[in-house]
Parts: structure tokens; C-alpha cells; sequence
């Protein structure tokens, strides 16, 4: 696939991650759809600052906790764009809860942006959408048994088959992929320090960074050949098996 002249929305797009992967695919020549939740200032600035790069930007805000809202988002997306040829699922919610513990509005919680959104997003992109590419963003955890965070992991667990399953199905017209990060931000409130303390033994001795990340997405986007596929980015700390960091 060949970025310019494409438009990717993504969701969760004003911070973090989600705002270093908007800048890449712009920088490749993709007009954006900024989704947000509450982060409007900072979608704001993020519209400003790609549109002063040349692309076309749009942002629609919506929460990720139902069927609807996801439809609405997709239709809000692609009418404000013309047109959606990339879905980057990429918002997410992480929270600490045991299994002993979890209660059904935590599960849910956790649930919602985590996997359910991304299905409805996939299936609402599918109807609108004759073809596509798809990057949901998973965490290397997958790999292993965390269980100061059962609703996260299970959660997480499912968008990993979820992606092969869309993979499958939406074969030959949409082509879906997945990016595993590990370590890569800390916190709110934390600083890199954190992660260094934290963040525990990694093979490659390599801090991963938000380029890194956009650098896998890209990568999965703009390969005519590869749909079902899982790059972790995390220097091989999903080969321990660790359940924990952070």
C-alpha cells in the first residue's frame, strides 16, 4: 500500500502512542482521523499541527462502550473524510484487578476498549469499507500469565484472535495485523526512570520507543503480503514469559 492519498483513523489518536503513529502515517502522506474520548485539546493541537505538514486532518471524539458509538464513530470518520482505507485500533484501558477481585463493571471496563470496540470497529469498517488495512495494538503480555490483571489480559487475549479470526474473514479485501509493544511509556506522573527500575530484564538491553512502534505499523500497512501476523515490539521480552512489569 502506498500512504499518499490514504486516510487512517485512528482511535485513541490525540496522545501517546496513538498521536506518534498519526504523525508517522502523515509523515508517509495519510490524512488523519483523530479519535479521542476526553482528550480534545490535545486532538486539537495534534489537527493543527498535521494540517501545517500539508495533510487533510479531521477528529471525532466518542466513547468506545457500545455498538453504536462505534458505528457512529466509523460513520462520523468516513463522512468527514470522504473516504477510511486504514482503522489502527489503538485506544486502550489497563487497570490492575485480580481475579478474586474483578467486579462485572471492572471487567467490562477493561473489556470495552480493549476488545469489544475493536470488533465492532472492524466489523462497522468492513460494511462501509470495500477494502482495507487493519493494525489493532496488543501487548506483549499475551505471551504470558499476569494475574495482577486478569480482565486486561483476557481482554488482550482475545483482540490477539480477534485478529486472526478478522484476518480469516476478511480475506482477500482487508488485511489484518497486530502490533504487541512492551515497555515503551511510563505512566501518568512517572518519568523514564520508572521504566528503568520497573521494567525488569529485556534480551536486547534496548529501551523500545514510540518510533519503534510506528516503524512495526507502518511496516504491516504497507505490506501487500501479510495479514494474521503479531510483530512484537518489545526487544525479545515476551521469549522470558514473564508475567509481570511495571
Amino acid at each position: 500500500m502506498e500512504f499518499q492519498g490514504k486516510t487512517a483513523l485512528i482511535t485513541g489518536g490525540a496522545v501517546r502512542l496513538g498521536r506518534a503513529i498519526a504523525l508517522a502515517l502523515a509523515e508517509k502522506g495519510a490524512d488523519i482521523v483523530i479519535h479521542y474520548g476526553n482528550s480534545e485539546a490535545a486532538a486539537r493541537e495534534l489537527q493543527d499541527r498535521l494540517r501545517a505538514t500539508g495533510v487533510s486532518s479531521h477528529r471525532v471524539q466518542g466513547d468506545l462502550t457500545s455498538e453504536a458509538a462505534c458505528r457512529t464513530i466509523m460513520e462520523q470518520a468516513i463522512g468527514a473524510a470522504g473516504r477510511l482505507d486504514i482503522l489502527v485500533n489503538n485506544a486502550a484501558a489497563f487497570h490492575r484487578d485480580r481475579l478474586l477481585s474483578a467486579t462485572e463493571e471492572g471487567v467490562l471496563a477493561e473489556f470495552w476498549p480493549n476488545l469489544f470496540a475493536p470488533l465492532f470497529l472492524i466489523r462497522a469498517f468492513a460494511t462501509h469499507c470495500d477494502h482495507g488495512r487493519i493494525v489493532n495494538m496488543l501487548d506483549r503480555r499475551i505471551t504470558a500469565h499476569d494475574t495482577a490483571c486478569v480482565p486486561y489480559m483476557l481482554a488482550k487475549k482475545g483482540l490477539e484472535e480477534l485478529t486472526h479470526l478478522a484476518a480469516l474473514e476478511l480475506a482477500p479485501h482487508f488485511a489484518v495485523n497486530a502490533v504487541a509493544p512492551g515497555v515503551l511509556l511510563p505512566p501518568p506522573g512517572k518519568d523514564a526512570g520508572y521504566l528503568k527500575e520497573h521494567g525488569g530484564p529485556v534480551p536486547l538491553e534496548y529501551q523500545c520507543t514510540e518510533a519503534d512502534i510506528s516503524d512495526a505499523v507502518l511496516y504491516l500497512l504497507g505490506s501487500d503480503a501479510l495479514t494474521g501476523q503479531i510483530i512484537f515490539v518489545d526487544g525479545g521480552k515476551h521469549l522470558l514469559g514473564e508475567s509481570t512489569y511495571g
